[in-house]
């Protein structure tokens, strides 16, 4: 389906951080089960609503996680993975880290949202190191969630510090997860992946044409529904 430029083009200026987990918050279907990893995807609990009734999942060992902690709130016992003080939802639960692998392993969580260092355009994710010397590894629970989450989002700057595009034609960097993202959310564009290669849902402060002279490989406008 060809679409108009303008019909995708949601903002005049690039998404902040939590205009984007904002974004991410609203696309997370009412009643599902969900993890968040560490760095801008934390940042997502911050905008669920209690209508959508989503339970949220550490993989340190607790279900029913709440907004960060600010304030009186901080309990410095009561952490997610990202080691961020968070608050508990009423019903919250805490359980052993083995159990709470198997919940990740076992296909028990609908969305996980995950950051990256690269994503290909069949849904490849590069997200636990980037092989250069020096750089400690850290993959920690992020290949048991990409393979075990019964959808993958992505959330993360489109571009590096040096302005190549992290959204590639094959990932270079080690990989996490293999065809596993679905959903890329980045402060340019909101990108939908998969083997029919890559689409864009909706563009922030750029064009599509505008966005093609960054990303290296070929992208074509979704039809308005297939966000919803």
């Amino acid at each position: 389906m060809s679409l108009t430029e303008t019909s995708i083009k949601t903002s005049e200026t690039a998404l902040s951080r939590d205009d984007l987990a904002r974004l991410v918050a609203r696309d997370i279907a009412p009643g599902s089960f969900v993890n968040l990893g560490i760095g801008q995807p934390t940042l997502v609990s911050n905008y669920l609503t209690e209508e959508q009734n989503i339970t949220l999942h550490t993989e340190n060992g607790m279900l029913g996680m709440g907004p960060e902690a600010t304030g009186d709130e901080i309990d410095d016992d009561l952490i997610n993975a990202g080691k961020i003080p968070v608050t508990e939802l009423p019903g919250a639960s805490y359980f052993h880290h083995a159990d709470s692998f198997a919940m990740m392993r076992g296909g028990h969580l609908d969305i996980c949202v995950l950051g990256a260092f690269q994503v290909s355009v069949t849904g490849d994710l590069a997200n636990w190191h980037t092989g250069a010397p020096g750089a400690i590894p850290a993959v920690g629970g992020a290949m048991d969630l990409a393979t075990g989450a019964k959808d993958v989002f992505v959330m993360m700057t489109l571009l590096t510090r040096e302005g190549a595009s992290k959204l590639v034609e094959s990932c270079t960097y080690p990989l996490t997860g293999v065809g596993c993202v679905t959903r890329v959310y980045t402060d340019k564009a909101v990108f939908l992946t998969g083997p029919g290669g890559v689409t864009v849902r909706e563009t922030f402060g750029c064009t599509l044409e505008e966005l093609q002279e960054l990303v290296p490989v070929p992208l074509k406008a979704a039809p308005a529904v297939a966000g919803g």
